[in-house]
């Protein structure tokens, strides 16, 4: 096998892979803000099951929206957060999903 066969594969899969990764679903992050009525338990369960982030991760998540008023809790494509903003909404918190688009 040639070298220039198997360099000009490579380089066309990478442009495959480019081109996958700017049409499909923009990089998206879910950001949960703090209100008076969760308690510190509640959201910390939500993470977990939601989110699937460990305990001590949604611990800590939990203490950064008590204290700063907001936290990015999940980075993924629009598509995964939706249903994770959608389940953290019908338990009562408070939750949106924000583009990172380049602009």
């Amino acid at each position: 096998m040639s070298d220039h066969l198997f360099s000009t594969s490579f380089e066309e899969l990478e442009e495959v892979l480019v081109a996958e990764k700017t049409t499909n679903e923009e990089e998206s992050q879910l950001i949960v803000y703090n209100d008076d009525f969760n308690t510190f338990d509640w959201v910390i369960q939500c993470f977990v099951d939601v989110c699937s982030h460990s305990f001590e991760q949604a611990e800590q998540l939990s203490l950064l929206i008590h204290f700063k008023g907001k936290a990015i809790v999940k980075t993924a494509s629009y598509g995964v957060l939706k249903p994770m903003k959608d389940a953290l909404l019908d338990r009562g918190l408070s939750a949106v999903i924000e583009s990172l688009s380049e602009a």
